[in-house]
């Protein structure tokens, strides 16, 4: 099922597959941390020999996002089933879960998550469908959140176009509809992303083959990632800047391929507002299958 596909009105919070709020057994009071932003680690350091601090990078922690004050109520005989829900969608998992939170008119946003705390009182009320005072408690590893759409954007390398065919035996191709046939379109070998957050966000990348030594600028910091391989026809090289990975044909590592004109894969990042993007390859490379496709999400604070 799509992310977040239960989540339709102001005041919806899913996680996993259980929807909190109008129309379902939960309701919650208070929602702390979402709206806030993460700790931040400072790399400034004190002056030795001056007045203040050297400008050093602030680099986000974890998100912690509590929702508190949970109300479940249901028929008398179905209280249980709620809890086991609750329970069931709160147990302890390594791996993260999507959040999806709708608080206004913006919409939804996302953030992976895992429950760190949960607390389901039982008092009189129990027997009588009715847990007051319940809270979870949420921890992103990744401090963003991120609109649900996930967007592509991809391009071929670059290929002139071919113009007019001046055939000696017929002259040009004219078509009585269409009028001069110009041939196939040719390729620029750039495309554009666009970030509408206000958080850098780091994009998955595909190369696909036949080519060899492909490669990506990112125009508006003029960062590169390069690598120093031959991709067959079917091969894909999957590079995750979130994670820092280079995956061929989604087992193998190939990170060591980077070349020196390379950045640090988690270094290359899309900032808010717009990115054009300039793929290219080794001399000789100009199979017209070849193509990089860039996936993104915009990303918040």
């Amino acid at each position: 099922m799509p992310i977040g596909d239960q989540v339709h009105a102001p005041g919806h919070a899913q996680l996993g597959e259980l929807l909190l709020g109008r129309g379902t057994p939960y309701r919650w009071r208070s929602l702390s941390g979402w709206e806030d932003l993460p700790g931040l680690d400072s790399g400034s350091v004190n002056r030795s020999d001056g007045h203040g601090a050297i400008l050093g990078r602030l680099l986000a922690q974890s998100r912690v996002v509590t929702l508190d004050g949970i109300l479940i109520r249901t028929r008398a005989g179905e209280i249980g089933r709620a809890v086991r829900d609750l329970g069931n969608a709160t147990s302890v998992r390594e791996d993260e879960v999507p959040l999806v939170v709708q608080l206004d008119e913006r919409g939804p946003l996302l953030a992976w998550v895992r429950v760190t705390a949960r607390s389901i009182p039982v008092e009189r009320g129990y027997t009588l469908g009715t847990v007051n005072g319940a809270a979870v408690q949420l921890t992103a590893t990744d401090p963003r959140r991120y609109e649900l759409l996930e967007r592509t954007a991809r391009t071929g390398l670059p290929a002139a176009e071919p113009g007019l065919d001046w055939n000696s035996e017929t002259g040009l191709d004219w078509h009585a509809e269409a009028g001069l046939d110009f041939g196939p379109p040719g390729s620029s070998g750039t495309l554009t992303a666009h970030n509408d957050g206000n958080a850098p966000a780091h994009p998955t990348i595909e190369f696909r083959g036949p080519v060899s030594v492909p490669s990506l600028t990112n125009l508006a910091t003029d960062d590169v990632l390069e690598y120093d391989l031959d991709l067959a026809a079917g091969d894909v090289l999957v590079i995750n800047t979130g994670e820092g990975t280079v995956t061929l044909n989604g087992t193998t590592s190939r990170l060591y391929t980077a070349t020196a004109r390379s950045v640090p894969e988690q270094s290359w990042a899309l900032w808010p507002g717009a990115a054009d993007m300039a793929y290219r390859a080794a001399p000789g490379s100009s199979d017209p299958a070849a193509s990089v496709a860039v996936r993104w999400r915009s990303a918040y604070w």
